[in-house]
């Protein structure tokens, strides 16, 4: 369901004024675009459906204090991400003090994208999202958010730059640069390319 950026300003002001139905389509809108941002993420399902409730209830929270009704989206997945480094945060500090968070990371087969095909397609889509996650997990983390915004979550450049708070030509020089590490990892374009 797309939107253009004038309905959607209307939708965010009738929520900032307090009707239910705006909010409750604003959520429905973005539901599925937050989920997955924070799947690939945190790599486990019940953690992403857990944070996305998290950041919707943020969402509802902070919504008055959005000064650029045209600027939801990018605000909106600005919460997500700060969300998601909360939660790697606290994952961490629990580690460090000995705690024992369920850190396994989750089976490709739990990924939406692998889901249908042959058993020979999701074998090869398993494969894939292996290399893909091992990538970003090398990139430095300015390079990863990135590239992780651009081809998992589907932002543009500019609202890349909006939800990164940096300017569009350091979000270019980022993705350009992991762009480069991605064409040299030739496991991951083979899989692209369909070849074993």
């Amino acid at each position: 369901m797309a939107k253009n950026d004038a309905a959607i300003a209307d939708m965010v002001a009738k929520a900032i004024a307090g009707n239910q139905q705006a909010t409750e389509q604003l959520a429905d809108l973005y539901y599925h675009a937050v989920f997955r941002m924070v799947y690939y993420r945190t790599r486990s399902k019940a953690d992403a459906e857990d944070l996305t409730q998290e950041i919707f209830m943020k969402m509802v929270k902070y919504l008055p204090r959005l000064k650029d009704r045209k600027r939801f989206r990018p605000w909106l997945f600005r919460i997500a991400l700060n969300k998601v480094r909360d939660f790697h945060r606290k994952k961490q500090f629990l580690i460090f003090f000995g705690g024992n968070p369920d850190n396994t990371p989750a089976e490709a087969a739990d990924n939406p994208q692998c889901q249908t095909g042959t058993p020979a397609d999701m074998l090869m889509q398993k494969e894939f999202w292996r290399q893909f996650r091992q990538l970003g997990d090398s990139l430095p983390r300015q390079e990863r958010e990135v590239f992780l915004l651009r081809f998992a979550d589907q932002h543009k450049i500019k609202e890349i730059a909006q939800v990164l708070k940096k300017s569009e030509s350091t979000v270019k020089t980022h993705l350009y640069r992991a762009l480069k590490k991605f064409r040299q990892n030739n496991e991951l374009r083979n899989l692209l390319k369909g070849d074993q």
